[in-house]
């Protein structure tokens, strides 16, 4: 019997890019709305993408099989 392919959380797809050394890049949260209680400091920060931390990065690494 063969295996079933695996799915690829495509929610997660969109918002993560791969680097060619397997680091995973994201945005970072809270730069969609109520930005006018937000000092011009925080949003410039929340500008710039980081890394998925390393408690998080084999849920994501499961949830994208074939990237």
């Amino acid at each position: 019997m063969a295996k079933r392919k695996l799915k690829t959380k495509k929610a997660l797809k969109k918002r993560i890019k791969i680097t060619k050394r397997g680091k995973l890049i994201r945005r970072r949260a809270g730069k969609s709305h109520l930005l006018s209680g937000k000092s011009k400091k925080r949003k410039r920060r929340l500008r710039k993408s980081t890394l998925v931390s390393r408690a998080e990065y084999k849920k994501v690494r499961r949830a994208l099989p074939y990237s």
